[in-house]
């Protein structure tokens, strides 16, 4: 979708569509989970755990990191990140009441 015509759009769609975007590749759903069970993690512990190059690795990252569903907090000399939990919970209310406006027709 073009920049321009997303300003055409409701704020809260457009918020919606950005977060289930973010969410729709497996390496983010598992950066999602290794963050929830960790708390915190540095981008290289990630790389362990994940079968994808450093530089793929920060690119989820900061695509999670657009939407806000994580932050990072320096730590030395690497980024620890980790899930802000607020936003988090928004943004699945958000996409909740969506779902539940195409299963509920309200």
């Amino acid at each position: 979708m073009a920049i321009a015509k997303r300003k055409e759009f409701n704020k809260e769609d457009v918020k919606v569509a950005d977060f289930a975007k973010s969410i729709a590749h497996p390496a983010r759903i598992q950066i999602l989970r290794s963050l929830a069970k960790n708390k915190t993690c540095s981008c290289g512990q990630l790389v362990n755990e994940l079968p994808l190059s450093q530089s793929t690795v920060s690119q989820h990252l900061l695509e999670l990191r657009k939407v806000g569903i994580i932050r990072a907090k320096q730590l030395g000399p690497q980024m620890n990140y980790y899930i802000d939990l607020s936003e988090g919970i928004r943004a699945i209310s958000s996409l909740n009441d969506f779902f539940k406006l195409i299963v509920y027709k309200k």
